[in-house]
């Protein structure tokens, strides 16, 4: 009768939380734990081609649960390839179990092949980063582990030596931890009243994050009391702006300037759930009232008049009876409409334009969000394709969008969607890509195929670090090193043995992406967008009117007065 290693038993307690899947490479390291895995064939081992790719594929599963997902590399250079995607899961709150295969525990400290310090190099993107020095020890420290992922809302990392993942296992029997609770938090009977004095004074904006997550009804009821607009951050668009009469965009250097001037114009800001970073768009003169529940976010952004830690759903459920419900609707009404003018501007430059071989991304956003199914799940690269996703895509409570929306990493959108499907395999999951990020991590491409995963991947293909360009003109600074010398990735996805297809002319995108969209296995659909296209932020400052003129005046005496030609073609004349 074969040993219980210490592997088993990590394997077994996994099973009984009921993780479904581990994302990794593997490696000797780790062959104690995928041995055990292959003899259970309870977990599913989802083979990436970069630890990188892994670890923001978890992200993305425990992003959508709310549940623990694992990922895995082996010792050195492979779990080292784990942490930008660590980063992005520990900023974004998501529980993610990281098993860290560790060189042999008696080689430990001399310099050994492939050695490093994981503690070390893992503690800034985890809850928890600790060594298994013993097979008796296991046991408790994965349960702390997996504790501790659950209770922060984020990375847990265990250090694991393979040679101790295959000694005998001391505890046979996995030890049982309780499941997390999920206790509600509500300010007390004196800063509810608080609140609804300041709230009953003046004009009232409301801001929202992630925070508002489940708790939609109870925003429209606020909002209704109140009269008041409200404006979210990015990773709010998905809980906030679908059935509400009442939002007024987002605000933030990708939002709108309906959403910019509900919160400048106000007399009081109502911050619900948010951490929104960018402290120049907050109002210079209203007074603000921070309702989150973690104590160490409120006044992070700005000054608080009041600020109270609380469940964001039942808060406002206490605190709306103490509120006296106005009938005057002159600053909502002045917000609404201005938003309607605003999406009025942004939909016209979604349309499919005056020249045959110029595709705007705009328009490409759009018909995504038109022909996506109800309950389709997107992912967004860093830089334009964000700011088109959350421009153009339309949620409506069902539908999810993910993004490295705190950390800001290149290459997450594919990498997030194989995350997805796996989880959710009876989904639609597109990937919005743009060339630089889906080339940076295009090694997991063929996971597709390889997973049986049936992404939908659509590139917008600018040629160019396009968000990047973007900032150098803005800066008044000639773009440099920004330009991509990009293979034929529909080609490269048939020799995948993918469907794929290239659009080169607008008139032909809404039939490939109709057809892309029905096909049943994985797709790429390589879309050569136009690569001057401008992401205009809601309010342009004097500064970027100084860097856009002195650009200009460079690149005409550079020799580059073509690009000044193609910028006002594009985005002035049109």
């Amino acid at each position: 009768m074969s040993k219980t290693t210490v592997a088993d038993v990590l394997v077994k307690t996994l099973e009984t939380l009921g993780i479904q899947r581990i994302y990794g490479v593997v490696g000797d390291s780790l062959n104690g734990i995928t041995d055990s895995l292959q003899r259970s064939g309870k977990i599913n081992w989802i083979h990436t081609r970069h630890e990188e790719s892994a670890a923001l594929a978890a992200g993305a599963e425990a992003q959508l649960t709310g549940e623990l997902a694992v990922c895995a590399g082996s010792c050195g250079p492979g779990n080292l390839h784990l942490i930008n995607g660590l980063f992005d899961a520990h900023r974004s709150g998501a529980p993610v179990l990281a098993i860290a295969a560790h060189i042999p525990s008696n080689e430990i400290g001399g310099n050994y092949f492939q050695e490093t310090h994981p503690q070390i190099l893992f503690k800034e993107c985890s809850c928890f980063c600790e060594l298994v020095s013993s097979a008796d020890q296991m046991p408790r420290m994965l349960g702390m582990a997996i504790q501790s992922a659950l209770s922060h809302r984020g990375v847990a990392v265990l250090v694991l030596s393979g040679d101790i993942a295959l000694q005998a296992a001391v505890h046979k029997t996995p030890i049982s931890w309780p499941r997390q609770s999920k206790p509600i938090i509500i300010p007390n009977k004196d800063e509810l009243q608080k609140m609804a004095n300041l709230l009953n004074a003046g004009r009232v904006t409301i801001l929202c994050g992630q925070g508002c997550k489940d708790a939609h009804n109870e925003l429209i009821q606020l909002c209704d009391a109140l009269k008041s607009p409200v404006v979210h951050a990015l990773r709010g668009k998905e809980y906030v702006e679908y059935d509400n009469p009442y939002d007024v965009g987002m605000t933030g250097f990708i939002g709108f300037s309906s959403g910019y001037y509900a919160m400048e114009d106000c007399d009081t800001l109502l911050m619900l759930g948010t951490n929104f970073p960018y402290r120049q768009f907050y109002p210079s003169h209203a007074k603000v009232i921070q309702i989150d529940i973690s104590g160490e976010a409120i006044g992070r952004r700005c000054p608080v008049e009041l600020g109270v830690v609380g469940d964001v759903k039942e808060t406002l459920r206490a605190l709306i009876p103490l509120l006296k419900k106005r009938n005057d609707t002159a600053f909502l009404d002045k917000a609404v409409t201005h938003y309607q003018k605003a999406r009025q501007k942004l939909e016209a430059l979604a349309q499919e334009g005056r020249h045959a071989n110029l595709i705007h991304p705009q328009y490409v956003a759009r018909l995504v969000s038109e022909l996506s199914t109800d309950d389709a799940i997107f992912t967004c690269d860093v830089g334009t394709p964000t700011v088109w996703a959350a421009r153009y895509l339309k949620m409506n409570g069902k539908r999810r969008l993910l993004g490295s929306f705190n950390h800001g990493t290149m290459a997450n959108a594919l990498s997030q969607a194989i995350g997805a499907s796996a989880t959710y395999p009876q989904r639609q999951v597109i990937a919005l890509c743009g060339d630089g990020g889906f080339s940076m991590l295009m090694g997991d491409f063929i996971t597709l195929t390889q997973m049986g995963l049936p992404i939908k991947v659509v590139i917008f293909n600018n040629g160019t670090l396009g968000f990047v360009e973007l900032e150098m003109k803005a800066g008044g600074f000639l773009n440099f090193g920004t330009d991509l010398q990009n293979p034929n990735f529909a080609a490269m996805a048939d020799a995948m043995g993918i469907y794929a297809k290239r659009v080169t002319q607008a008139q032909d995108l809404p039939g490939i992406l109709r057809d892309a969209f029905a096909h049943k296995g994985p797709v790429l659909v390589d879309i050569a967008t136009n690569r001057t296209e401008l992401a205009m932020p809601p309010k342009i400052t004097a500064e970027q009117v100084k860097g856009f003129s002195l650009y200009m005046t460079k690149a005409i005496m550079d020799g580059r007065g073509s690009e000044v030609v193609e910028l006002a073609q594009t985005n002035l004349w049109r």
